[in-house]
This record gives C-alpha cells, structure tokens and sequence, in this order.
C-alpha cells in the first residue's frame, strides 16, 4: 500500500511463494484481491455535489438514517470496496457456510478459472510479429 500510494505502477511477484522459487494459484488469486483494495484506495473519494449529497442531508436531517436512502444505496455499491475472498460474516454464519478460509476459497476460485477461461486467440498479424521478435532474440543469443 504504502508503495502504491508513493507512485509506483508495478505490483511484482503476485502468486510468488518462497522468493519466487514457488508459485501458488490461489496466493496469485489473494494478491489479486489485496491489488484491486489497493486500486480502490487510490482512486480515493471523490469530491462533488452528488457524493457529498447535501440535499439528502437536509432532507433527513439530524438524527435521521441514511441507510434507507436510495443515494446511499447507490454509493455503496460503487465506492465500498467489495471483497470476493476475505470473509466479513460473524463467527455463527461463518461455521454456518462451512467454516472455509480465504486459501479455500482462492483455490475455488482458481480451479473456476483453470476450468472455464477461453484466452482469446491473438490476431494472425500480432502472433506472427511475436515470433519474428523470438526468433530474432533467438539468434542473438547463438
């Protein structure tokens, strides 16, 4: 986090256990979601009319709630960092939903992707410019 809020715009050694000697799908799926929580810090909170929503203020007024409005409800959704992994439910749902930790549900996740993820093909033209570009790296290194 700290790197990211000093400007850097490379995460390096997502997925990476032991120093990079091992790599693990569920860890790469975890750093995954901890990248995208730090994304959401830095976009921050934005500033204006519609977020601030002082017409909604003053409509409900002191001492009123906030969680019925549909403002509320509309910035909840897109401001709040949602997590797919980490688990916020209280200790009776958790036992509840199985008991699982954020490694077991990175490994659903990971088997989902390994399983039902069709890359799409590269165009011909950009395939073909890749391997001249090996092929002459290729020869340079003979």
């Amino acid at each position: 986090m700290l790197s990211a809020m000093g400007g850097i715009n490379l995460i390096y050694g997502l997925g990476m256990l032991d120093l990079g000697m091992t790599f693990s799908y569920e860890q790469l799926i975890i750093d995954n979601e901890i990248a995208g929580m730090i994304n959401r810090v830095l976009y921050g909170i934005p500033v204006n009319d519609a977020t601030l929503a002082v017409d909604v203020i003053h409509e409900v007024g002191p001492g009123g709630t906030y969680l019925g409005e549909d403002h509320t409800l509309e910035f909840m959704r897109s401001e709040s960092s949602l997590a797919n992994l980490f688990d916020r439910n209280n200790r009776a749902n958790w036992d509840a939903a199985g008991q699982t930790d954020v490694r077991d549900r990175a490994h659903v996740k990971a088997q989902e992707i390994l399983n039902e993820y069709k890359p799409v093909p590269l165009e011909k033209d950009v395939a073909d410019k890749i391997r001249s570009i090996i092929s002459e790296a290729e020869k340079e290194l003979l």
